[in-house]
């Protein structure tokens, strides 16, 4: 546990662009939310590949998401039955299932539609949210810390300074 905490605050006081660490949140939700074997988590992992997004937050923010997706399946399955078994959206199904590649993607699985809509709807606010919090994070309670008497006192000691060049955080 303190290692994850750790593992954030690292994340949280790196030098990663706020919209790198927030995409990888929002990516790692929509992951995390669907069953992980799915041709659209295929495509996510695909452009955090090929996108510039913070790696060691999506796989935090994975491990945390899956774990609460376990807690929201009955919504996902309500709300997945209710878009499966609407009647003006029925010739969309039937036309998408008579097409192989929506096949493949196992979208009449009604936990799959459900939590896939749900972090689809989500994903825009879960990206500003985080990009804004990062961002007060930074000014404010990481400054306070940084000005602190207490953590002065630590990064002038020589112990900080062993520390932080056999860490790797040494510039």
């Amino acid at each position: 546990m303190i290692r994850i905490l750790a593992r954030i605050l690292k994340t949280l006081n790196s030098e990663s662009d706020p919209g790198q660490i927030s995409l990888a949140l929002g990516f790692a939700m929509v992951a995390g939310f669907t069953p992980f074997v799915s041709l659209h988590n295929f495509v996510i992992v695909f452009l955090i590949l090929i996108l510039r997004v913070n790696l060691s937050s999506f796989l935090l923010g994975l491990a945390a998401f899956s774990g609460i997706a376990y807690l929201l399946d009955p919504l996902f399955h309500r709300m997945g039955l209710a878009l499966l078994t609407a009647d003006s959206l029925g010739g969309l199904w039937t036309t998408l299932y008579n097409s192989t590649i929506w096949r493949l993607s196992r979208f009449n699985n009604s936990v799959l539609m459900g939590s896939f809509f749900f972090s689809l709807l989500c994903f825009l606010p879960l990206l500003f949210l985080a990009n804004w919090g990062i961002r007060r994070y930074r000014a404010h309670v990481l400054e306070w810390v940084r000005k602190s008497r207490i953590m002065q006192a630590l990064t002038a000691s020589k112990f900080y300074s062993i520390y932080k060049s056999a860490s790797g955080w040494a510039r």
